[in-house]
């Protein structure tokens, strides 16, 4: 059985989870890091050096994985199907370009620089222009998974792959934290199918309420 330690307000942890949920495994989860603590004792420590979360083991006698793209890289190349985690190595560099892409320049354009400011800095100590900033340049990001969306029915492809859970897994906090969005309709409709599915709405539909300042 998988263990995951991290707890379920972290936005890493959601994308691990939403990919656990979608291919259907049994898992433990332990809710570690932010106000739970845990991540700084020893044993942690030597799971992740970094004290971060999410971990990850698959059996108990298995090594530990750190960081939530390994992660949900390892669940999709062993337990997942061809279509959400392609074998051939040029198909499946298709979705990982998208996966990546969404990991490395979406999600370090939104957490701190807008989820942070919106909901875990105080009202008094937000800078309000330098949030308004970051929101149109992440609205230009959010522009290229728009155009994407008009060739294909999710971001890389017709089917729904490990590229959606890295984009997808960010749209609910994106879509529901006060602030002004630019019109990307095609991003606001393929938000609302990804709300239809029961694992995004167990895993990362999640009040993110313990974390506002």
């Amino acid at each position: 059985m998988l263990e995951i330690w991290g707890r379920r307000t972290s936005s890493n942890v959601q994308a691990v989870m939403w990919t656990i949920g979608e291919i259907g495994l049994s898992y433990e989860r332990y809710d570690v890091g932010h106000k739970y603590g845990g991540n700084n004792t020893p044993e942690f420590l030597a799971m992740n050096p970094n004290g971060l979360v999410p971990v990850m083991r698959d059996g108990s006698d298995s090594q530990p994985v750190f960081e939530s793209a390994a992660i949900c890289r390892y669940l999709a190349s062993r337990y997942g199907c061809e279509a959400f985690w392609p074998q051939t190595p040029a198909l499946r560099a298709q979705i990982d370009k998208w996966a990546e892409w969404a990991k490395s320049s979406v999600a370090p354009a939104f957490t701190k620089p807008i989820f942070w400011q919106a909901v875990r800095v105080p009202e008094q100590e937000r800078d309000a222009a330098k949030l308004a900033q970051s929101v149109e340049l992440f609205s230009r990001l959010l522009s290229i998974a728009e155009a994407q969306l008009k060739a294909h029915s999710f971001l890389a492809s017709d089917t729904f792959t490990l590229a959606d859970i890295m984009l997808g897994h960010l749209l609910y906090r994106y879509f529901t934290i006060d602030i002004e969005r630019p019109p990307l309709p095609l991003v606001a409709d393929y938000y609302k199918r990804l709300c239809e599915s029961p694992a995004y709405r167990e895993h990362v539909m999640v009040s993110y309420e313990e974390l506002r300042a």
